[in-house]
């Protein structure tokens, strides 16, 4: 079966970060990571951090982060099945990353230039 990311390897020019945005870009994926390094492992826990995104979505996001190495899945032999999901060891070298785009994030919201960009 074809993989029905169509944009996941396009990377022309083999440029460092279309590779990441390739792995890690989009609307939702570095909140489900950064939620996920926090202990909000459980879909359900996923969807109540997240009510914005639909269910579909974060299956499609979570499927595409465990195909990439980011997070595994695991599920437990209970009744009913509990499944859960951890950062990876590969996902784990992503949390620098996350954490420059939240300390950029919290410095540019104080300084009040958000509102000038949203105006515009």
């Amino acid at each position: 079966m074809a993989n029905p990311r169509k944009n996941k390897d396009f990377n022309p020019n083999n440029c460092p970060v279309t590779h990441c945005l390739n792995r890690i870009g989009g609307k939702w994926k570095i909140i489900i990571i950064y939620a996920i390094s926090r202990n909000v492992n459980r879909f359900s826990s996923l969807q109540r951090a997240m009510p914005a995104i639909s269910k579909q979505m974060l299956v499609n996001q979570l499927r595409e982060l465990e195909e990439d190495g980011i997070i595994d899945r695991m599920i437990y032999a209970e009744i009913p099945p509990r499944v859960e999901y951890k950062i990876t060891e590969y996902g784990q070298s992503l949390m620098p990353v996350i954490s420059v785009m939240q300390e950029w994030g919290l410095t540019d919201l104080k300084s009040g230039r958000s509102e000038v960009v949203a105006a515009i």
